[in-house]
């Protein structure tokens, strides 16, 4: 796939068709997610059609992601999306926030029970959406944010490390020993917009501080990132060995994070060093070093397109399972290399995975991308089923075109589209 002479204009980077291929993704998305919000404002998990299954809990990481996107398309003018922000702020302001403890649950079962505990992931999420809502202007969004960065201060960030723990119990009394590498990733994404949005340079400074940490584990694993730590922050290499597909701590190495890890380590590079492109170079560097490494074991490692969910820790896949948030972060990553760099090999990146979106993991029928698909790109459900919410992909159709520089919101908001 992408090997033929002439690719299609459809997926070149900077052509009028490519263009409009991604405005055209970026609406039937927006119009798919339309039914998540549920009667209290948290939202259902959509499922293949965008049909709430109402069976399954209303979380406050998807409540979270479906107000930051609406945010945004409040902000591109898409019809009905203040609505549906301002319906992910009523969740996020009334049934999902513990009014006893402070923070975010996990979520609500089908029968509007709470879900027990408090995770660092979900609270990062709260911080990017209330972060895009007050860009778009949402009542109640800069109350909201104010609330999610002290709970997230106080509870989640460890200024003596430079690392956020992972998660407590639900009352905030006892802290599991397990440390995490995802939920740091989205504290990154998230400390980079509340910087973006409140001009508070402390959160870009402590966002450093964690890239510092993941660039220093990764430049000594040969640019794989260890996932899984103790709470003194020692590798667990072996981390769920046996339950391998683990939806939120697989074992091994995830090639899907090391290429969103790369995006996110240039976003604050020139976010941080600004026109300096020299004081910048040492981390864009690292950030190919990452997105290649991803790039070598994930894509294609199977003789099949499509990169693998996993592979061990010398690059051989684990789950051959493709998962379609993976797919979204090649695009942005390679668009945004390509743009920093110049260098052609990431725009014919960009090429073949728009190719095999295209061909392969959008769903043409239904709408929105098919989440998880096996080896053979059949759509499968075991990990992933169903289409729980738009971020990913959403984003994939904004950040090849918007400056990479700034969170995707604000970008947005200033239109800092790229010419």
């Amino acid at each position: 796939m992408g090997n033929t002479k002439e690719t299609n204009k459809k997926y070149l980077l900077d052509t009028a068709e490519n263009r409009e291929f991604l405005q055209e993704m970026c609406n039937e998305l927006l119009d798919f997610g339309h039914l998540f919000p549920s009667p209290g404002g948290s939202s259902y998990y959509l499922g293949d059609d965008g049909t709430p299954w109402k069976e399954y809990g209303r979380e406050t990481w998807i409540t979270s992601r479906m107000t930051h996107v609406y945010s945004i398309g409040s902000l591109l003018g898409h019809e009905g999306s203040e609505t549906l922000a301002d319906a992910g702020l009523k969740g996020l302001k009334g049934e999902l926030h513990d009014s006893e403890h402070g923070g975010w649950y996990v979520g609500r079962t089908q029968e509007n029970a709470v879900m027990p505990g408090k995770q660092c992931y979900a609270h990062a999420f709260v911080i990017l959406a209330s972060s895009s809502a007050v860009l778009a202007g949402r009542e109640g969004a800069e109350e909201l944010l104010e609330n999610a960065l002290e709970v997230f201060d106080r509870r989640f960030w460890n200024e003596e490390e430079g690392l956020s723990c992972d998660t407590w119990d639900t009352d905030f009394t006892v802290l599991d020993d397990y440390r995490g590498v995802n939920a740091n990733m989205h504290t990154v994404e998230a400390f980079l917009a509340a910087a973006d949005v409140t001009g508070r340079d402390v959160y870009r400074f402590r966002a450093g501080r964690v890239i510092e940490h993941v660039l220093s584990w990764a430049a000594t694993n040969d640019w794989r990132i260890p996932e899984h730590f103790t709470k003194d922050w020692k590798p667990q290499p072996d981390c769920n060995k046996d339950r391998p597909a683990d939806r939120f701590k697989p074992y091994g190495a995830t090639p899907g994070h090391g290429i969103e890890w790369a995006r996110l380590v240039v976003q604050w590079a020139l976010a941080t060093h600004g026109e300096d492109k020299q004081a910048a170079k040492r981390y864009v560097e690292a950030a190919e070093r990452l997105y290649g490494r991803a790039v070598e074991d994930g894509w294609y490692a199977d003789g099949e397109p499509g990169f693998v969910y996993t592979t061990d820790w010398e690059g051989k896949p684990v789950i051959h399972d493709r998962m379609h948030w993976t797919l979204a972060e090649a695009v942005n990553t390679s668009a945004v290399l390509y743009r920093v760099t110049g260098d052609e090999k990431y725009r014919s990146d960009y090429s073949r995975f728009m190719q095999y979106l295209d061909e392969k993991v959008l769903d043409h029928v239904n709408g929105s991308w098919f989440h998880q698909m096996d080896e053979k790109n059949q759509v499968i459900g075991t990990v992933w089923p169903g289409k729980s919410d738009i971020y990913h992909a959403l984003q994939s159709t904004l950040i090849p075109y918007y400056s990479p520089e700034v969170s995707i919101a604000k970008a947005v908001k200033e239109k800092k589209k790229l010419k």
